[in-house]
């Protein structure tokens, strides 16, 4: 009897752990798909000679329906350079559902323009 109740509490641990690994396996798969893809959509926008600043939002097509974008061009804090922000987010999940990154280009008058 005793044996079985060690067995049991043993399972219990293991399927717990094994469950956790599952998880946090999922968990990296996500962040390293929402991390390419604010990359993929970065790249598109460093490749466009002019940047119009404003807000555009929009979505990677049937290959990756769970994962919509936002972007966000401003003028920054710093003289000379605008703010460009990308941001992913991963409509199924919950919690720590969004991955978020931020560059600065330069900014004058042939490669701005004000909000379309």
């Amino acid at each position: 009897m005793v044996a079985i109740a060690i067995l049991a509490i043993t399972l219990v641990a293991v399927f717990q752990s094994q469950s956790q690994s599952i998880s946090m396996a999922h968990h990296s798969r996500t962040v390293t798909m929402m991390s390419l893809l604010a990359q993929s959509r970065m790249t598109d926008l460093e490749a466009q000679e002019v940047l119009s600043t404003g807000t555009q939002t929009g979505d990677f097509g049937d290959d990756y329906a769970d994962y919509t974008w936002r972007t966000i061009v401003a003028p920054s804090d710093m003289q000379s350079l605008g703010r460009v922000e990308v941001t992913v987010t991963n409509i199924k999940m919950t919690t720590n559902n969004t991955y978020r990154l931020i560059f600065y280009r330069p900014m004058n008058r042939t490669t701005w323009q004000q909000g379309t």
